[in-house]
């Protein structure tokens, strides 16, 4: 996988994060990894394709208390239960941090478009990238923890 198709997420997961709160998070990258399993590790998993000269998915993974913190930030209000309003925004973020980076990936010569979000809930989900390895990117910040899976591969019928 081209390292120009890793950092516009994680810049755009960062933009968003600030941008929608208001303030600068401090945010700690771990160490990236290749992902053997197609499983699902978090209990909330915005799934979003993507087509073009790049092709494949991505996939934002958190837990329930990490959404729940992050949509309380968005909202300036403590949310507790995880609810359809909460799926929903953190399904348009993935859609905004996935839109933000599709552009940077135009800008480097890869034009794509991305497909409406997908929100799955709970462990265990298979998740098959088929022949496209999936580097998983995990992101501490006060909110919770957030793994980026990024599934893309130059499409060669450009």
């Amino acid at each position: 996988m081209k390292v120009e198709f890793i950092s516009p997420f994680v810049t755009a997961t960062i933009s968003v994060l600030e941008t929608e709160t208001g303030r600068t998070i401090p945010i700690e990258k771990g160490q990236l990894t290749l992902e053997a399993s197609s499983h699902t590790c978090q209990d909330v998993t915005v799934l979003i394709g993507v087509i073009g000269a790049v092709q494949g998915i991505v996939i934002y993974g958190m837990s329930e208390r990490t959404a729940k913190n992050i949509v309380s930030a968005l909202l300036d209000e403590r949310i507790v239960v995880f609810n359809e309003m909460v799926e929903s925004a953190v399904a348009e973020m993935g859609n905004v941090i996935t839109g933000i980076a599709s552009a940077e990936l135009e800008k480097a010569g890869y034009p794509s478009t991305i497909a409406p979000p997908t929100v799955i809930s709970g462990r265990g989900v298979v998740i098959s990238t088929i022949n496209i390895k999936r580097l998983q990117i995990p992101i501490k910040t006060e909110f919770g923890d957030i793994e980026i899976g990024i599934a893309l591969r130059e499409n060669n019928l450009r």
